[in-house]
Protein backbone atom coordinates (compact mmCIF):
# COMPACT_ATOMS: atom_id res chain seq x y z
CA UNK A 1 0.00 0.00 0.00
CA UNK A 2 1.92 3.17 -1.37
CA UNK A 3 2.19 5.91 1.71
CA UNK A 4 -0.79 8.85 1.69
CA UNK A 5 1.61 12.48 1.57
CA UNK A 6 -0.26 15.22 2.99
CA UNK A 7 -0.78 17.67 -0.42
CA UNK A 8 1.12 20.67 1.76
CA UNK A 9 3.92 18.22 1.87
CA UNK A 10 3.15 17.09 -1.79
CA UNK A 11 2.76 20.21 -3.55
CA UNK A 12 5.63 22.07 -1.66
CA UNK A 13 7.17 24.53 -3.73
CA UNK A 14 10.61 23.47 -5.56
CA UNK A 15 11.14 26.09 -7.71
CA UNK A 16 10.27 30.21 -7.33
CA UNK A 17 8.46 29.53 -10.15
CA UNK A 18 6.40 27.49 -8.19
CA UNK A 19 5.94 29.45 -5.36
CA UNK A 20 2.56 31.04 -4.72
CA UNK A 21 1.55 34.79 -4.27
CA UNK A 22 5.03 35.78 -3.05
CA UNK A 23 6.07 37.18 -6.73
CA UNK A 24 7.38 40.45 -4.85
CA UNK A 25 9.59 38.60 -2.84
CA UNK A 26 10.96 35.78 -5.40
CA UNK A 27 11.51 37.99 -8.28
CA UNK A 28 14.00 40.30 -5.70
CA UNK A 29 15.40 36.94 -4.59
CA UNK A 30 16.05 35.86 -7.87
CA UNK A 31 17.31 39.34 -9.35
CA UNK A 32 19.82 38.91 -6.17
CA UNK A 33 21.28 35.60 -7.17
CA UNK A 34 21.38 36.17 -11.23
CA UNK A 35 23.68 39.59 -10.50
CA UNK A 36 25.34 37.59 -7.75
CA UNK A 37 24.92 40.13 -5.43
CA UNK A 38 24.01 37.80 -2.12
CA UNK A 39 23.45 39.12 1.60
CA UNK A 40 25.21 37.26 4.23
CA UNK A 41 22.14 37.52 6.14
CA UNK A 42 18.57 37.52 4.94
CA UNK A 43 15.23 37.78 7.70
CA UNK A 44 12.17 36.52 6.52
CA UNK A 45 9.09 37.59 8.10
CA UNK A 46 5.43 37.35 7.59
CA UNK A 47 2.37 34.98 9.00
CA UNK A 48 2.26 30.79 8.94
CA UNK A 49 1.77 29.21 6.11
CA UNK A 50 2.77 31.34 3.25
CA UNK A 51 6.31 29.99 1.58
CA UNK A 52 8.85 31.54 4.77
CA UNK A 53 10.68 28.38 4.91
CA UNK A 54 10.03 26.96 1.19
CA UNK A 55 11.45 30.27 -0.48
CA UNK A 56 14.86 29.85 2.24
CA UNK A 57 15.46 26.16 1.14
CA UNK A 58 14.85 27.18 -2.75
CA UNK A 59 17.18 30.02 -2.75
CA UNK A 60 19.63 27.86 -0.65
CA UNK A 61 19.60 25.50 -3.64
CA UNK A 62 19.59 28.29 -6.05
CA UNK A 63 22.29 30.02 -5.14
CA UNK A 64 24.68 26.76 -4.78
CA UNK A 65 23.11 25.62 -8.20
CA UNK A 66 23.95 29.41 -9.90
CA UNK A 67 28.05 29.42 -8.76
CA UNK A 68 28.16 25.57 -9.83
CA UNK A 69 30.67 24.15 -12.38
CA UNK A 70 29.30 21.55 -14.81
CA UNK A 71 30.02 18.55 -12.92
CA UNK A 72 28.04 19.55 -9.87
CA UNK A 73 25.40 21.27 -11.71
CA UNK A 74 23.08 19.08 -11.57
CA UNK A 75 23.51 17.89 -7.69
CA UNK A 76 21.05 19.42 -4.50
CA UNK A 77 23.59 20.51 -2.50
CA UNK A 78 21.84 18.82 0.54
CA UNK A 79 24.75 18.91 2.36
CA UNK A 80 25.35 22.55 1.89
CA UNK A 81 21.87 23.54 4.16
CA UNK A 82 21.60 23.30 7.38
CA UNK A 83 18.29 23.65 9.49
CA UNK A 84 17.53 24.61 12.86
CA UNK A 85 14.20 24.50 14.42
CA UNK A 86 14.80 28.22 17.30
CA UNK A 87 11.92 26.68 18.84
CA UNK A 88 13.49 23.57 20.37
CA UNK A 89 16.93 24.40 19.47
CA UNK A 90 16.82 27.70 21.62
CA UNK A 91 20.03 27.41 24.07
CA UNK A 92 22.92 29.18 24.08
CA UNK A 93 24.81 25.53 23.67
CA UNK A 94 23.01 25.31 20.50
CA UNK A 95 23.87 28.72 19.27
CA UNK A 96 27.74 27.96 19.79
CA UNK A 97 27.56 24.51 18.23
CA UNK A 98 26.26 26.27 15.04
CA UNK A 99 28.86 28.56 15.17
CA UNK A 100 31.42 25.99 15.60
CA UNK A 101 29.94 24.47 12.23
CA UNK A 102 30.46 27.45 10.27
CA UNK A 103 33.55 28.17 10.17
CA UNK A 104 34.37 24.86 8.23
CA UNK A 105 34.04 25.64 4.18
CA UNK A 106 31.86 23.15 2.28
CA UNK A 107 32.96 20.73 0.35
CA UNK A 108 31.15 20.92 -2.77
CA UNK A 109 29.55 23.85 -3.96
CA UNK A 110 30.42 27.61 -3.08
CA UNK A 111 27.94 28.11 0.18
CA UNK A 112 26.42 26.90 2.87
CA UNK A 113 23.07 27.94 3.86
CA UNK A 114 21.69 28.09 7.50
CA UNK A 115 18.48 28.21 8.25
CA UNK A 116 16.90 29.26 11.41
CA UNK A 117 13.23 28.63 11.36
CA UNK A 118 11.12 30.73 14.02
CA UNK A 119 14.16 32.68 14.99
CA UNK A 120 12.16 34.90 17.53
CA UNK A 121 12.13 31.81 19.86
CA UNK A 122 16.16 31.90 20.93
CA UNK A 123 16.73 33.28 23.92
CA UNK A 124 18.29 36.54 24.44
CA UNK A 125 21.38 35.11 25.82
CA UNK A 126 21.47 33.12 22.18
CA UNK A 127 20.86 35.87 20.39
CA UNK A 128 23.74 37.65 22.04
CA UNK A 129 26.44 34.93 21.41
CA UNK A 130 24.83 34.77 17.59
CA UNK A 131 25.47 38.32 16.77
CA UNK A 132 29.15 38.82 16.23
CA UNK A 133 29.01 35.74 13.68
CA UNK A 134 25.91 37.07 12.09
CA UNK A 135 27.87 40.53 11.86
CA UNK A 136 31.02 39.30 9.92
CA UNK A 137 30.34 35.54 8.93
CA UNK A 138 32.99 33.72 6.41
CA UNK A 139 32.35 34.49 2.64
CA UNK A 140 30.91 30.86 2.65
CA UNK A 141 28.42 31.11 5.00
CA UNK A 142 24.64 32.74 4.47
CA UNK A 143 22.13 32.35 6.74
CA UNK A 144 18.55 32.81 6.50
CA UNK A 145 16.46 33.67 9.84
CA UNK A 146 12.77 33.29 9.48
CA UNK A 147 10.12 34.24 11.73
CA UNK A 148 6.15 35.00 11.99
CA UNK A 149 7.45 37.28 14.95
CA UNK A 150 9.25 40.28 13.66
CA UNK A 151 8.59 42.22 16.83
CA UNK A 152 10.43 39.82 19.40
CA UNK A 153 13.68 39.85 17.66
CA UNK A 154 15.98 42.32 19.29
CA UNK A 155 17.00 45.21 17.24
CA UNK A 156 20.82 44.72 16.58
CA UNK A 157 19.67 41.62 14.76
CA UNK A 158 17.26 43.11 12.93
CA UNK A 159 20.33 46.16 11.85
CA UNK A 160 22.40 42.65 10.31
CA UNK A 161 19.93 41.28 8.12
CA UNK A 162 18.24 42.20 4.75
CA UNK A 163 14.29 41.86 5.77
CA UNK A 164 11.73 40.43 3.47
CA UNK A 165 8.29 41.09 4.26
CA UNK A 166 6.19 37.97 3.04
CA UNK A 167 2.41 39.21 2.98
CA UNK A 168 -0.98 37.11 3.21
CA UNK A 169 -1.97 34.74 0.11
CA UNK A 170 -5.14 36.36 -1.55
CA UNK A 171 -8.53 34.10 -1.85
CA UNK A 172 -8.06 34.31 -5.48
CA UNK A 173 -4.25 32.73 -5.43
CA UNK A 174 -5.20 30.40 -2.82
CA UNK A 175 -8.45 29.19 -4.70
CA UNK A 176 -6.47 28.64 -7.83
CA UNK A 177 -3.63 26.69 -6.28
CA UNK A 178 -6.70 24.57 -4.67
CA UNK A 179 -7.89 23.88 -8.22
CA UNK A 180 -4.49 23.09 -9.31
CA UNK A 181 -4.21 20.73 -6.72
CA UNK A 182 -7.91 19.17 -7.50
CA UNK A 183 -7.04 18.17 -11.18
CA UNK A 184 -3.73 16.72 -9.97
CA UNK A 185 -5.39 14.62 -7.54
CA UNK A 186 -8.47 13.73 -9.61
CA UNK A 187 -11.04 15.79 -6.85
CA UNK A 188 -14.16 16.95 -7.98
CA UNK A 189 -14.47 20.73 -6.66
CA UNK A 190 -17.16 23.47 -7.12
CA UNK A 191 -15.45 26.80 -7.36
CA UNK A 192 -17.71 28.00 -4.95
CA UNK A 193 -16.22 25.65 -2.22
CA UNK A 194 -12.69 26.37 -3.11
CA UNK A 195 -12.98 29.71 -2.62
CA UNK A 196 -14.68 29.14 1.13
CA UNK A 197 -11.65 26.99 1.80
CA UNK A 198 -9.55 29.94 0.93
CA UNK A 199 -11.64 32.51 2.92
CA UNK A 200 -11.05 30.11 6.06
CA UNK A 201 -7.53 29.52 5.82
CA UNK A 202 -7.10 33.48 6.12
CA UNK A 203 -4.04 34.01 3.65
CA UNK A 204 -2.11 30.69 5.07
CA UNK A 205 -1.64 28.37 2.00
CA UNK A 206 0.00 25.48 4.28
CA UNK A 207 -4.08 25.68 6.34
CA UNK A 208 -5.82 25.90 3.11
CA UNK A 209 -4.04 22.48 2.01
CA UNK A 210 -4.92 21.02 5.20
CA UNK A 211 -8.19 21.58 4.82
CA UNK A 212 -8.37 20.45 0.94
CA UNK A 213 -7.26 17.38 2.30
CA UNK A 214 -9.85 17.03 5.24
CA UNK A 215 -12.83 18.10 2.65
CA UNK A 216 -11.44 15.32 -0.14
CA UNK A 217 -11.40 12.67 2.48
CA UNK A 218 -15.34 13.86 3.79
CA UNK A 219 -16.21 14.31 0.59
CA UNK A 220 -15.19 11.00 -0.88
CA UNK A 221 -12.97 12.59 -3.81
CA UNK A 222 -15.62 15.33 -4.10
CA UNK A 223 -15.46 19.15 -2.16
CA UNK A 224 -18.91 21.04 -2.80
CA UNK A 225 -19.95 24.08 -1.51
CA UNK A 226 -22.51 22.24 1.36
CA UNK A 227 -20.33 19.89 1.96
CA UNK A 228 -17.10 22.80 2.49
CA UNK A 229 -20.43 24.79 4.99
CA UNK A 230 -21.19 21.60 7.13
CA UNK A 231 -17.83 20.29 7.86
CA UNK A 232 -16.19 23.29 8.70
CA UNK A 233 -19.52 24.87 10.35
CA UNK A 234 -19.12 27.84 8.53
CA UNK A 235 -21.90 30.20 8.42
CA UNK A 236 -22.30 30.50 4.73
CA UNK A 237 -23.28 33.43 2.90
CA UNK A 238 -27.09 32.35 2.52
CA UNK A 239 -27.58 33.35 6.18
CA UNK A 240 -26.32 36.88 5.47
CA UNK A 241 -28.16 37.38 1.78
CA UNK A 242 -31.51 36.04 3.39
CA UNK A 243 -31.17 38.33 6.80
CA UNK A 244 -30.20 41.65 4.30
CA UNK A 245 -33.69 40.72 2.49
CA UNK A 246 -35.47 40.93 5.85
CA UNK A 247 -33.69 43.88 6.98
CA UNK A 248 -34.57 45.67 3.11
CA UNK A 249 -38.24 44.04 3.65
CA UNK A 250 -38.16 45.55 7.47
CA UNK A 251 -39.86 42.29 8.42
CA UNK A 252 -38.20 42.56 11.87
CA UNK A 253 -40.07 39.20 13.20
CA UNK A 254 -38.49 37.24 9.94
CA UNK A 255 -35.28 38.89 11.18
CA UNK A 256 -35.37 37.24 14.95
CA UNK A 257 -36.32 33.60 13.31
CA UNK A 258 -33.32 33.45 11.21
CA UNK A 259 -31.11 34.58 14.25
CA UNK A 260 -32.82 32.03 16.17
CA UNK A 261 -31.99 29.25 13.09
CA UNK A 262 -28.13 30.87 13.65
CA UNK A 263 -28.25 30.36 17.20
CA UNK A 264 -30.06 26.53 16.63
CA UNK A 265 -27.47 25.63 14.40
CA UNK A 266 -24.52 25.98 17.15
CA UNK A 267 -23.10 29.53 15.91
CA UNK A 268 -21.91 32.25 18.61
CA UNK A 269 -24.38 35.77 18.23
CA UNK A 270 -21.09 37.64 18.14
CA UNK A 271 -20.13 35.45 15.15
CA UNK A 272 -23.20 36.22 13.50
CA UNK A 273 -22.73 39.81 13.79
CA UNK A 274 -19.01 39.97 12.70
CA UNK A 275 -20.43 38.40 9.57
CA UNK A 276 -23.33 40.82 8.86
CA UNK A 277 -20.63 43.51 8.86
CA UNK A 278 -18.37 41.78 6.41
CA UNK A 279 -21.40 41.36 4.22
CA UNK A 280 -22.08 45.09 4.24
CA UNK A 281 -18.79 45.77 3.56
CA UNK A 282 -19.02 43.30 0.61
CA UNK A 283 -22.35 45.20 -0.50
CA UNK A 284 -20.35 48.71 -0.43
CA UNK A 285 -17.18 46.88 -2.80
CA UNK A 286 -20.05 45.72 -4.78
CA UNK A 287 -21.75 48.99 -5.75
CA UNK A 288 -18.56 50.68 -7.80
CA UNK A 289 -16.99 48.60 -10.55
CA UNK A 290 -13.66 50.20 -9.80
CA UNK A 291 -13.93 48.49 -6.22
CA UNK A 292 -15.24 45.15 -7.83
CA UNK A 293 -12.14 43.99 -7.84
CA UNK A 294 -11.93 43.88 -3.91
CA UNK A 295 -14.51 41.16 -3.71
CA UNK A 296 -12.95 37.70 -3.44
CA UNK A 297 -15.73 35.58 -4.37
CA UNK A 298 -16.45 33.41 -7.21
CA UNK A 299 -18.50 34.57 -9.95
CA UNK A 300 -21.80 33.42 -8.95
CA UNK A 301 -21.57 34.76 -5.74
CA UNK A 302 -20.06 37.96 -7.27
CA UNK A 303 -22.96 38.27 -9.41
CA UNK A 304 -25.82 37.92 -6.28
CA UNK A 305 -23.68 40.33 -4.21
CA UNK A 306 -24.26 42.95 -7.67
CA UNK A 307 -27.66 42.25 -7.61
CA UNK A 308 -28.37 42.56 -4.11
CA UNK A 309 -26.07 45.68 -3.57
CA UNK A 310 -28.04 47.67 -6.19
CA UNK A 311 -31.08 47.79 -3.67
CA UNK A 312 -29.11 49.52 -0.77
CA UNK A 313 -28.68 53.01 -0.68
CA UNK A 314 -25.00 53.94 0.00
CA UNK A 315 -26.01 55.89 2.84
CA UNK A 316 -28.11 52.55 4.65
CA UNK A 317 -24.80 50.94 4.16
CA UNK A 318 -22.63 53.00 5.92
CA UNK A 319 -24.70 53.90 8.35
CA UNK A 320 -25.08 50.14 9.24
CA UNK A 321 -21.77 49.36 9.37
CA UNK A 322 -21.42 51.69 12.33
CA UNK A 323 -24.38 50.22 13.91
CA UNK A 324 -22.94 46.61 13.37
CA UNK A 325 -19.56 47.62 14.33
CA UNK A 326 -20.80 49.01 17.32
CA UNK A 327 -22.87 45.91 18.32
CA UNK A 328 -20.00 43.75 17.81
CA UNK A 329 -17.42 46.32 19.98
CA UNK A 330 -20.39 45.19 22.81
CA UNK A 331 -21.58 42.17 22.98
CA UNK A 332 -19.27 40.93 25.56
CA UNK A 333 -20.68 43.52 27.81
CA UNK A 334 -23.83 42.77 27.00
CA UNK A 335 -26.27 40.98 30.32
CA UNK A 336 -28.73 39.84 27.70
CA UNK A 337 -26.19 38.81 24.69
CA UNK A 338 -29.31 37.40 22.49
CA UNK A 339 -31.49 40.49 22.95
CA UNK A 340 -28.53 42.73 22.50
CA UNK A 341 -27.89 41.68 18.65
CA UNK A 342 -31.61 40.95 18.22
CA UNK A 343 -32.04 45.00 18.81
CA UNK A 344 -29.54 45.72 16.98
CA UNK A 345 -31.25 43.62 13.87
CA UNK A 346 -34.59 45.94 14.58
CA UNK A 347 -32.81 48.86 14.45
CA UNK A 348 -30.94 48.29 10.81
CA UNK A 349 -34.67 46.98 9.75
CA UNK A 350 -36.05 50.14 10.66
CA UNK A 351 -32.93 52.17 9.45
CA UNK A 352 -33.17 50.76 5.83
CA UNK A 353 -36.93 51.80 5.57
CA UNK A 354 -36.12 55.38 7.15
CA UNK A 355 -33.41 55.64 4.82
CA UNK A 356 -34.99 54.32 1.53
CA UNK A 357 -37.97 56.95 2.18
CA UNK A 358 -35.56 59.79 2.40
CA UNK A 359 -33.92 58.32 -0.80
CA UNK A 360 -37.18 58.36 -2.46
CA UNK A 361 -38.18 62.12 -1.31
CA UNK A 362 -34.61 63.37 -2.29
CA UNK A 363 -35.24 61.31 -5.93
CA UNK A 364 -38.72 63.20 -6.06
CA UNK A 365 -37.83 66.19 -5.49
CA UNK A 366 -34.86 66.09 -8.35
Amino acid sequence: MENYIVSARKYRPLTFESVVGQQHITSTLRTAITSNKLPQALLFCGPRGVGKTSCARIFAREINKANATEEIKDADFAFNIFELDAASNNSVDDIRSLVEQVRFAPQQGKYKVYIIDEVHMLSTNAFNAFLKTLEEPPPHAIFVLATTEKHKIIPTILSRCQIYDFKRITIQDIAEHLKYVADQEGVETEEEALHLIARKADGALRDALSLFDRLASFGYGKITFQGVVENLNILDYEYFFKATDLIFAADVHGLMLLYRDVLSAGFEGQHFIAGLADHFRDLLVAKSPATLELLEVGDAIRARYQQQAALAPLRFLVQGLKLVGDCDKQYKAATNQRLHIEICLMQLANMFDTSEASEKKKMSNN
